[in-house]
């Protein structure tokens, strides 16, 4: 039993028993996937009171918790977590049952095919990114804000990992051309530059960049049957082979 929804930002509400009763039939082999801005891997430096309470709170339930991360996630953090291999491709892993699936992996879950490929850009970024190190910090963050400008701190808001490396891009081709460019299900944060433009036209927020055209590359070289995204918090089809999820948990069906 597979279930599939969108950002968190660390709000794992809909994830009580009350607002997804379904978890009470499931099992350590069933999984819930998050389409990036997981939220449970943020804060600056060692993991938090919080985050471990949160964290273990996912581990004690009766699934698996997986998840592509966003661009609202601690790359330094993240990526600071051990890579095991998991049904075919590689992980971090945060928990025994909460993982991280890393960029360019082909997993093999209840024999189905899952390409996943996270990340995402910014659009709150347009007024610069601060560094953590400016000695007049403070000021400049008090005035940004008192300003209504967007902007966010290096490594404490925003990573430049958000976007992808040219490895990690490399490393998902790789993995599709073993699968004969051939999976059931996709699952990323964001989407194709063309799915992104029935989506939002010509947007001045939303713009295409290295990523989106990966995944417009993967998406006209690549057959499967549904692909699942994130990042644009609203739940919408985009045609019959792509969903757009946010607070919204839906079962995938085979």
């Amino acid at each position: 039993m597979i279930y599939i929804t969108g950002d968190c930002h660390r709000d794992f509400q809909r994830f009580n028993t009350r607002s997804f009763p379904q978890q009470k039939e499931m099992t350590k082999v069933d999984y819930v996937i998050i389409c990036g801005d997981f939220g449970g891997v943020w804060d600056a430096g060692m993991e938090s009171a919080e985050e471990k309470y949160l964290l273990d709170w996912l581990e004690n339930k009766n699934y698996t918790t997986l998840f592509v991360d966003g661009n609202h996630d601690n790359f330094d953090r993240l990526y600071s977590y051990p890579v095991e291999k998991w049904h075919g491709g590689k992980v971090h892993l945060i928990r025994p049952s909460v993982l991280h699936l890393m960029r360019g992996q082909v997993f093999v879950i209840d024999g189905r095919r899952f390409f996943t490929f996270g990340g995402a850009e910014c659009h709150d970024i347009k007024d610069g990114i601060l560094e953590p190190d400016d000695p007049n910090l403070k000021r400049k963050i008090k005035w940004m804000r008192l300003m209504g400008k967007y902007f966010r701190v290096n490594h404490i808001s925003w990573w430049e990992r958000e976007l992808p490396t040219e490895e990690e891009m490399e490393e998902g081709r790789r993995n599709l051309a073993e699968a004969g460019n051939k999976v059931d299900y996709i699952v990323t944060h964001c989407c194709s530059s063309s799915t992104q433009k029935a989506l939002v036209g010509n947007s001045d927020v939303y713009k295409d960049n290295c990523l989106t055209r990966y995944l417009e590359e993967i998406k006209q070289n690549t057959e499967y049957k549904k692909w699942f995204f994130g990042h644009y918090h609203m739940n919408l089809a985009v045609g019959s082979k792509e969903q757009l999820l946010y607070k919204q948990i839906q079962p995938i069906v085979f």
